[in-house]
């Protein structure tokens, strides 16, 4: 049986282009490529996440983690970023790459995308989408369904192995053709269309290509940490993060890394922190003062109290009074 290997999403394109292909008796096998920038936190939960994609929508799919060549990516890729920090058409030619390389594990005769000309500005124009298929060393062998009556037959339609007239011809960013699509197929649960990546997002590329600049190293705990919670540069280069709520709390309590320290008040309710790279007393005070600053008030006063900063090799204690606002407002990030 011919059998084709998908770029998944999980968004309705990606669906549809899927299960067009297998309507033609076509083994699809989807793989979702996850980073810290999106969907990482499916690794906890792989097993779960097949399952539910398969009885849901009758697609097979792995997961697969490229984190470290989406790192070296992002720091300088060829084809340059859109408006904030975003890599579009390198980041597609990175995981279009990665797909190549799976083919022969999965016995796959071609690639599909979810891809639709027009529909994305920087990286789905018809000359992007020839370079983006050259540059990943995929040309001839991807095929884009829901828009491949508007682009030159591949390889798998010249040969045979996919019926060129059992495809599509979408084009631009309307999206009535697929909502009716996943009408017939059946789909109605699908994703809504969200707000777009995280690196198109101003403030959260603006934090992104703060931490690039600064971190000639890149981690991966420190990308998670990037995208939530309140952040703060320190005076003498120590970096904060803060919790905004109890969740946000717990979550930077599983990524505090070796070098790192965690930060609250054991006395009072308040943020929970994350404290990277301080060395100076006067980060450690200014850390100490913004978690009093965020932290609950006692009788509806902001009153002095102390706050342990822990990390895997020492503890320390110091008793602050909160940071006045006008002290700290330039430190945001």
């Amino acid at each position: 049986m011919t059998k084709a290997l998908a770029l998944f999403s999980g968004g309705l394109d990606s669906l549809l282009a899927c299960r067009v292909v297998a309507a033609q008796g076509i083994a699809v096998q989807a793989v979702k490529f996850v980073t810290p920038f999106f969907g990482y936190e499916l690794l906890a939960r792989e097993e779960d996440y097949a399952r539910t994609v398969r009885e849901r929508y009758g697609i097979e799919v792995v997961l697969r983690d490229v984190s470290e060549p989406y790192f070296a990516m992002l720091r300088n890729p060829p084809h340059g970023y859109g408006k904030n920090f975003n890599p579009c058409i390198d980041c597609k030619i990175l995981l279009l790459t990665e797909a190549r390389r799976l083919m022969e594990e999965f016995s796959a005769s071609f690639l599909i995308t979810g891809e639709v000309i027009g529909q994305r500005p920087m990286s789905q124009r018809r000359d992007t989408l020839r370079v983006i298929e050259r540059d990943s060393g995929c040309t001839g062998i991807l095929l884009r369904p829901l828009c491949a009556k508007n682009l030159e037959p591949t390889l798998a339609e010249r040969e045979g192995l996919v019926d060129r007239e059992l495809l599509l011809d979408f084009n631009g960013r309307g999206r009535q053709p697929q909502i009716q699509l996943a009408e017939q197929f059946g789909i109605r649960d699908y994703p809504r269309p969200a707000g777009g990546c995280v690196l198109t997002e101003e403030h959260q590329a603006k934090r992104i290509a703060w931490y690039y600049s600064r971190y000639p190293q890149v981690r991966t705990n420190d990308i998670r940490l990037l995208l939530f919670g309140r952040h703060f540069r320190l005076p003498h280069g120590a970096w904060l993060v803060l919790g905004r709520d109890e969740a946000e709390n717990g979550r930077l309590g599983a990524l505090c890394a070796p070098g790192d320290f965690l930060v609250h008040m054991p006395e009072r309710s308040g943020p929970m922190g994350v404290l990277h790279g301080a060395e100076h007393p006067e980060d450690f005070a200014a850390a100490a003062g913004l978690v009093v600053r965020f932290g609950k008030k006692m009788a509806g006063v902001s009153a002095l109290a102390t706050v342990l900063f822990a990390s895997r090799e020492e503890e320390r204690r110091l008793e602050a009074e909160p940071l006045g606002d006008e002290l700290f407002q330039g430190w945001s990030l």
